[in-house]
């Protein structure tokens, strides 16, 4: 199987017509890629295409192994550090950004690099940049050990903290508490990070925040989602892989709810005794989860009488993020290239 250009195929749609009544799946949109995630997979395709293998990928291009298996066998080399890549080689970094560091490391060894970064994420480090220039201690929201936050926590290291719940706010220590402000990873529950915020405000009452909020929209928008049908489902199954941030986040939301909820990197992780009892299933997918994983879900839930599929659309999602310089000239020369051949 291959993703498209979108990571997606429509061919459950045949299934869309109700046959068992009893049993129900709730097909739940916005699901699966988001914008930052469909630029930085066809940024790596784009290169293995202009320039031919090897291209080298820094970390993860997106947390999905389908999706980087799949990139794998096309030509790409992942690879967890910069240290990794011959000198003068091409190399991606991956949509959950670097550290300056990681920049300046590439550049010294003559890296051909190709940024990748979700256009989100780098909002997140022009802001820790800003705030830290004007003098402020930084509090950053999100999980120490997340390619995003270490990313983010290396624009401005000797003033920023991170914290991942209310109960680490209480032991921050700062050198002038009115002047702190706060920034999130992206891909973080709206809740939990609202708690902090919270506590954060309450321990320093003039902190800042950003001019908008960091979590990006499609995480919120996929955690309304299931929050609008946790209460009618029985069970909520989520398409993304462990390593996935937003995936695990749409699980934690539905569970803090009340509702039965696993993370599934495809249909063959699924256990017949979550379907025991079971009357309505919700499925949906994280950002970073291709559209196909979803449709064998689909056809496979069928098999087990869930073949009444409702697709349900709580809001639109039409975002999409240009590519980046080294791309749209590598596609701007293909045609002449192919000419002089």
């Amino acid at each position: 199987m291959h993703l498209n250009e979108a990571g997606e195929d429509h061919n459950y749609r045949g299934l869309m017509a109700p046959k068992n009544k009893e049993k129900k799946l709730l097909l739940l949109k916005p699901r699966g890629f988001c914008a930052g995630v469909v630029r930085a997979i066809d940024v790596v395709r784009i290169a293995l295409e202009a320039f031919g293998p090897p291209i080298y990928v820094r970390k993860e291009i997106v947390h999905n192994s389908f999706v980087v298996d799949e990139l794998r066998g096309k030509g790409a080399i992942f690879v967890d550090s910069e240290d990794e890549v011959p000198n003068g080689e091409r190399v991606i970094y991956s949509a959950h950004g670097v550290s300056p560091e990681v920049r300046e490391h590439s550049g010294r060894r003559g890296l051909r690099v190709i940024d990748a970064t979700c256009p989100l994420v780098t909002k997140v480090h022009v802001e820790a940049v800003k705030f830290a220039k004007e003098g402020y201690s930084l509090i950053l929201i999100g999980h120490h050990d997340h390619d995003e936050v270490i990313g983010t926590l290396g624009e401005a290291p000797l003033v920023t903290q991170v914290v991942g719940t209310p109960e680490q706010v209480k032991l921050l220590n700062v050198p002038n508490p009115d002047r702190v402000a706060y920034l999130t990873q992206t891909t973080l529950s709206l809740d939990e990070t609202k708690d902090i915020i919270a506590a954060l405000k309450q321990k320093f009452p003039n902190i800042k925040g950003p001019a908008a909020q960091d979590i990006c929209y499609a995480t919120e928008n996929r955690q309304v989602a299931v929050k609008e049908v946790a209460s009618e489902s029985d069970l909520l199954l989520v398409v993304g892989s462990e390593n996935s941030s937003n995936s695990n986040r749409l699980v934690e939301v539905a569970r803090n709810l009340g509702t039965n909820a696993h993370l599934i990197d495809s249909y063959k992780d699924i256990e017949s005794e979550w379907l025991t009892d079971v009357k309505t299933i919700a499925l949906t997918a994280g950002a970073s989860a291709p559209e196909c994983l979803v449709e064998e879900t689909i056809k496979f839930l069928a098999t087990k009488g869930f073949d009444n599929v409702q697709e349900l659309e709580v809001m639109p999602e039409n975002v999409r993020f240009g590519l980046p310089p080294e791309i749209v000239e590598a596609i701007a020369a293909a045609p002449a290239t192919a000419s002089a051949d």
